[in-house]
């Protein structure tokens, strides 16, 4: 059997969470200000596709109000943020494109990281929330850079060597992996592992796969998990569950990048 490092490694696509920052408060008060939630994400930035889009949901505690919501953006690590729009309902659910945030930070590249953020005002006290969008300009999808050979590495898995990605012939967004067995010494007699990219969020789901007959006295090694497709690098972040017919070891973390 394995010999595994159970410390876990979760992967987060988009959401990045920040400690309540108080913007001002010349009064001198504290823990009154009001924090609201941001979930249900959906859409991604394209680079050159102004019309790409996200969307989110915006939420506060039951029978909470607040004076004044805006949303701001800001790139990189510049954090000089920027008002793009009023919240003036709760729940909101709000729709940015390229273009907008574009019209207020000027030129974004690919690979450019644009961070939103909800910012309240209750009783003169203005604080951000604790939930932050970080959002990757991504690249137009192409399916020569999403195959090829890949570099495998899981902390948690303990694994680590060089794989194959192909394309589907008929489906540039269905990719075929191979070598995540073979790199643990086993034969891999069955596979390989389908995944399949969203052409619209490029989130990736791999289907149950068995990759081998035998693993360490056990039978019918497979993975199945989900993850992000980086459309500028071509990398892949996953989490794989991994099972045996005998033992289901849980969910692992892996990135494959280009060789």
């Amino acid at each position: 059997m394995k010999k595994l490092n159970y410390i876990g490694l979760i992967l987060t696509l988009i959401l990045i969470f920040f400690s309540c920052e108080e913007v001002k408060d010349p009064a001198g008060k504290r823990n009154i200000g009001v924090v609201p939630v941001i979930s249900d994400v959906t859409g991604i930035f394209i680079n050159g596709e102004p019309t790409s889009f996200i969307s989110f949901k915006i939420t506060l505690g039951t029978g909470v109000t607040v004076e004044n919501a805006e949303i701001q953006v800001s790139r990189q690590d510049n954090f000089e943020r920027l008002k793009l729009a009023d919240v003036t309902s709760f729940p909101a659910t709000v729709t940015f494109t390229l273009g907008d945030v574009a019209g207020k930070l000027g030129t974004i590249n690919k690979g450019e990281v644009i961070f939103l953020e909800v910012v309240t005002t209750k009783n003169g006290v203005t604080t951000r929330s604790n939930a932050s969008l970080a959002l990757i300009v991504y690249c137009e999808y192409n399916v020569a850079l999403a195959a090829g050979s890949y570099h495998s590495v899981s902390a948690d898995w303990n694994s680590e060597g060089d794989i194959s990605i192909k394309a589907d012939v008929a489906d540039p967004y269905k990719v075929y992996v191979t070598g995540l067995e073979t790199i643990e010494g086993l034969n891999e007699d069955q596979g390989p592992l389908v995944m399949h990219i969203d052409p619209v969020s490029f989130a990736v789901t791999a289907d149950k796969t068995v990759l081998a007959s035998d693993a360490w006295g056990e039978t019918n090694i497979a993975y199945e998990g989900t993850g992000l497709y980086n459309s500028c690098t071509g990398s892949y972040s996953m989490n794989f569950n991994i099972s045996t017919d005998q033992y289901d070891y849980g969910s692992f973390s892996f990135t494959f990048t280009r060789n």
